[in-house]
């Protein structure tokens, strides 16, 4: 959520740094409404001094009260009118500040095509193969990790299901990838992926991406299931004041993640590439605003540090205005090189929110003079397995079709490779 006194303080720079994200913004109606709101609420004041006056009269004289009373009466009636329609107004004016979207930071390059991305960093070069490469799902026809056929017949297209060392690779890899983030000061928390209606609104999900969540509606509950554990992290300090001396909260999470848009169809985007639901280990931090871009280096950092790990090779792109989330004012993705695919695919996303969703979740800090303020916030993927499932056995993909297993890995996997050890070395 933005703050309206500043829109109203710099309307035109405003809209256009907005614009910049899409060109479409126009916060003009968004203004009227709020100039329309403030001239009731004065004209409501006026009537409520106005009748207060008549009160101290009536208080006061004992005699001839029939036309101060009846006066006193219309002003009430004048009074709850256009308190009510105050109210109305203000409901709008929340539903049009609610769809505009965080303002990107100056450093952001600014641009309306994805195409100009900026790669900051790369780690690794793309390996070359001497023998014709398969795509994950040809790799699987004989290694038999996942099964979509009869995930579709358990709920349909686009929902996973692993099987034997497919289960336990998916397994080892969420518990090396929170071991790595624990190791960098993150901690670990196991959060519900249920979550209210505020608490959807309060990351930012809420109105604007309703077409894209799941909803659970009965007579006893009314819940969105999480398209990502940042949602709920966020939630945890909903409508709280911390102290200074809490500051910063590191937070850490796996959670399954569920999202209905599960993309355009193609050989680019079946498998695991994009799916309904999804694992991922979320990174969620709370700072007080003059910390946050060191943060936002350690986030990226740590999740550089899984990818490292795994030597994978990937590149991280600064994402031009148009291209960065909603609730987002700077971002960069990590992107893996998928050769199966031959492209690269985002298997993390570090964003800077700055006070955008404590605003709307009312997270507050009290400062050491004493003045409450709100509280940056930052999420990153740290990271999501299945793409980095693909980009594991694609990359490490031998010409008979076997899969060399992550170093990194085996500790998680001890009884797996001891077997695997015994046939052929440690190749799945």
């Amino acid at each position: 959520m933005l703050d309206l006194k500043k829109i109203r303080n710099n309307p035109n720079e405003i809209e256009a740094k907005l614009k910049t994200k899409d060109p479409s913004i126009d916060i003009k109606s968004l203004l009227q409404l709020d100039e329309e709101i403030r001239q009731l609420q004065t004209k409501s004041e006026d009537l409520k001094s106005k009748k207060n006056k008549f009160s101290k009269q009536i208080g006061k004289k004992k005699e001839d009260l029939a036309d101060l009373k009846n006066e006193m009466k219309i002003l009430g009636e004048q009074i709850i009118q256009l308190d009510k329609k105050i109210d109305e107004l203000k409901k709008q004016l929340n539903y049009l500040l609610s769809n505009l979207p965080n303002i990107p930071m100056d450093d952001v390059p600014i641009s309306l095509s994805a195409k100009d991305n900026v790669c900051i960093k790369k780690f690794k070069e793309k390996k070359e193969f001497s023998f014709p490469i398969k795509n994950h799902l040809e790799l699987n026809k004989n290694l038999k990790l996942f099964d979509f056929i009869n995930s579709s017949k358990i709920a349909g297209t686009n929902w996973p299901l692993y099987t034997n060392l497919g289960a336990r690779l998916e397994w080892a890899l969420l518990n090396y990838m929170i071991d790595t983030h624990i190791k960098n000061g993150f901690t670990q928390i196991i959060p519900p992926i249920l979550c209210r209606e505020e608490i959807m609104y309060g990351s930012g999900q809420l109105p604007k991406f309703e077409k894209q969540l799941f909803k659970l509606t009965d007579k006893d509950f009314n819940l969105y299931l999480i398209p990502t554990a940042e949602v709920v992290l966020n939630g945890i300090n909903y409508d709280k004041i911390l102290t200074e001396e809490e500051l910063p909260l590191k937070y850490v999470s796996y959670t399954p993640c569920f999202r209905r848009e599960a993309g355009a169809a193609g050989k680019n985007e079946r498998g695991l590439i994009r799916t309904h639901q999804f694992n991922k280990v979320e990174l969620f931090c709370v700072t007080k605003p003059e910390d946050s871009e060191k943060i936002f280096s350690l986030m990226l950092k740590s999740a550089e540090e899984v990818l490292q790990g795994l030597e994978l090779h990937y590149k991280n792109m600064l994402l031009v205005t148009s291209d960065t989330s909603f609730a987002a004012a700077k971002t960069i993705d990590i992107e893996v090189w998928l050769p199966g695919q031959d492209r690269y695919y985002e298997v993390s996303s570090v964003s800077n929110c700055t006070d955008f969703q404590s605003r709307r979740s009312l997270t507050r800090y009290k400062s050491k003079n004493k003045t409450t303020e709100y509280l940056h916030t930052l999420n990153g993927s740290g990271v999501a397995t299945s793409r980095l499932m693909v980009a594991i056995l694609e990359n490490n993909q031998q010409k008979d079709g076997s899969v060399i297993i992550p170093k990194v890995l085996h500790k998680y996997l001890e009884d797996e490779i001891a077997i695997l050890n015994e046939k052929k070395g440690i190749n799945i």
